[in-house]
């Protein structure tokens, strides 16, 4: 097989990861390396997600770190530091502008990285996470950054008055929320009546009218600790959820993700 020549790998690389920046706003190193530098899934995946944390190769770390260190030489991407010492990368105006001249409605992040919250920071990286993680399985995703832009199945008024924080289709859908911090009582009240909204919409024999077309549900996932976990199930148990029902409709992944600041370049 014929060699492909190197400055054409590297244009290739260039765009592959500025399109991932313009698609989740930030990312780290690490991301970077595992969705840009991995090979994905061939066929759509048919089962349900995994939210297994993406892996990265020391390979791909390095043309990750190789291409970024390239495109912030030529002022296309910006660099800022989190709040837990990583390194972050968004588009830069040139990066911007290099993806509009490609068909994409590319817009800068460096509103996106003049601050983070140390909370609002860790919630988005395991979010980043997920949706990466599910991109490599072959999974059509909605990021958190699209879904905040209205670019998702429920555009900006979301699905029955709400919004996930990565939202995933495969031959089913799948809404994801991580609960890094408790919730205060008004955004947990709204969670809970999205729940019945979508658990009644989920077992209608005529299908799903909140997703629309033939779109199915799969099941509402949290990525949260033990003791949400343990509150939430109580409180719907509290207003006349079965067992049987949470087990169908929702599940908790407790063990995979960190909620606490970690320092991952």
């Amino acid at each position: 097989m014929e060699k492909r020549d190197g400055r054409v790998v590297a244009r290739d690389n260039d765009l592959r990861l500025l399109r991932a920046l313009h698609r989740f706003g930030w990312l780290r190193t690490r991301d970077l390396a595992a969705l840009v530098w991995q090979r994905w899934a061939a066929k759509p995946h048919a089962g349900r997600p995994s939210l297994q944390p993406p892996t990265f190769t020391p390979s791909g770390l390095r043309m990750a770190q190789r291409t970024l260190r390239r495109l912030r030489q030529g002022r296309l991407v910006l660099q800022a530091r989190g709040p837990d010492g990583s390194l972050t990368f968004s588009l830069a105006e040139g990066g911007a502008r290099l993806l509009q001249a490609h068909g994409v409605k590319a817009v800068t992040g460096k509103d996106l990285m003049r601050s983070f919250s140390t909370s609002h920071f860790r919630h988005r990286c395991i979010s980043n996470e997920v949706a990466i993680g599910a991109i490599v399985e072959g999974f059509r995703v909605a990021t958190e950054r699209e879904i905040s832009r209205g670019l998702w199945l429920g555009g900006e008024q979301g699905i029955a008055g709400k919004r996930p924080d990565v939202f995933i289709r495969g031959a089913s859908a799948w809404w994801i929320e991580v609960e890094r911090s408790r919730k205060n009582s008004k955004d947990y009240s709204a969670l809970q009546r999205f729940l019945t909204a979508a658990v009644r919409d989920a077992f209608q024999t005529s299908g799903s009218i909140l997703l629309g077309g033939e779109i199915q549900w799969g099941k509402v996932m949290f990525v949260c600790r033990p003791t949400f976990k343990v509150k939430l199930c109580r409180d719907l148990r509290a207003k006349g959820w079965t067992d049987k029902t949470i087990e169908t409709f929702i599940s908790f992944e407790t063990l995979l993700y960190e909620f606490k600041d970690i320092n991952f370049s």
